[in-house]
């Protein structure tokens, strides 16, 4: 049985139709949102994820503005531009794509932004807020990554996590999430010793290191939630992700097929009250009707998901009933 792989297009839709539901709220209260995205040169993932940014604006709704701008431009201009927008009360949100060229100071543009505006999350003021946990705007992609974890159906409490990187954009923040989660966090990075050993205990796997397949196979826990930030532009002109997935998929897959014999030995059975009950808790939780979930969601997968976690309970069950018999073991033996 291969790897479950997480369906991000499904997931995808289902915030995009959140937020173009939020958008129609505010627009019938006369509040047409605009977001304005700018890019200074012509870095290849930089531009890839702005035509995504503006296209995922255009699908919810949102008004957007594109400001390109050379990669020669001096710090002041982009500073003056940041105003501009800052000071238009049609512009609600500012997004200056990271990273930018080596004459600019990321710092200063970054301060620039109004805290309100800021809807990367990057800003000294949200950064602190989202450190002590008050609300503020998260930084979107390590966001991303905790919503595509715990579509899962993981719990992410009390589970070791690691995340390879430590840049401002992904890696801090992410670990912030997931530690507000209340798993136990490392950050790994070019000074880690015994990488490979650290990221294969790793029960939720992070990568956002910016390496075409940095992370290998042996570098993934059987059943590990693997989560590839990632976006490299390869040799053969695609685009490549931080982990080797042919092999992580192969390394994660183990412990599905262990769980699979498990539900089949046992005759774990779903029922349609099950999948019923299942469906809506999907829809409370992402806010969709019960008819957007069956349409996004094959009644077949459900039912594997239910039949998964049943045998991981059958795991837990057995694991309890056999430690009472162990401990009067080791007390016979001690005697």
């Amino acid at each position: 049985m291969p790897a479950t792989v997480i369906d991000g297009k499904a997931l995808a839709a289902a915030t995009k139709a959140e937020a173009a539901e939020k958008v129609r709220e505010l627009k019938s209260r006369g509040i047409n949102p605009c977001l304005a995205v700018i890019l200074v040169g012509e870095n290849p993932a930089s531009q890839v994820y702005v035509r995504g940014k503006i296209n995922d604006c255009a699908q919810c709704g949102i008004e957007s503005r594109s400001i390109n701008l050379p990669a020669d431009t001096t710090q002041d201009a982009l500073l003056a531009e940041v105003k501009k927008l800052a000071d238009d009360s049609a512009v609600h949100g500012i997004l200056v794509q990271l990273p930018l060229p080596a004459q600019i100071d990321e710092k200063a543009v970054i301060d620039a932004i109004p805290p309100e505006k800021d809807v990367d999350g990057f800003s000294p003021v949200n950064v602190g807020r989202m450190q002590i946990g008050e609300p503020c705007y998260l930084p979107c992609t390590p966001a991303g990554c905790i919503r595509m974890i715990e579509s899962t159906g993981t719990d992410i409490a009390g589970k070791n996590a690691v995340v390879i990187g430590r840049s401002n954009i992904v890696g801090k923040p992410a670990a912030l999430l997931l530690l507000a989660k209340n798993a136990t966090v490392t950050i790994c990075h070019s000074r880690t010793k015994n990488l490979k050993e650290v990221c294969a205990a790793a029960d939720i796997l992070v990568a956002a290191v910016g390496r075409e397949g940095f992370v290998t196979g042996d570098m993934v826990k059987p059943g590990a939630v693997v989560i590839d930030v990632g976006i490299n532009r390869g040799a053969d002109g695609k685009l490549h992700g931080d982990v080797n997935f042919a092999e992580a998929a192969e390394k994660a897959a183990k412990e599905s097929v262990t769980l699979e014999k498990i539900a089949e030995v046992e005759n774990i059975a779903v029922t349609d009250e099950e999948i019923a009950a299942e469906i809506e808790s999907l829809a409370k939780q992402y806010d969709l009707t019960v008819e957007k979930v069956k349409e996004m969601v094959p009644a077949e997968e459900l039912t594997e998901s239910l039949k998964t976690r049943k045998a991981v309970q059958i795991i837990v069950d057995s694991a309890v009933a056999v430690a009472p018999k162990a401990a009067e073991e080791a007390e016979k033996n001690e005697e």
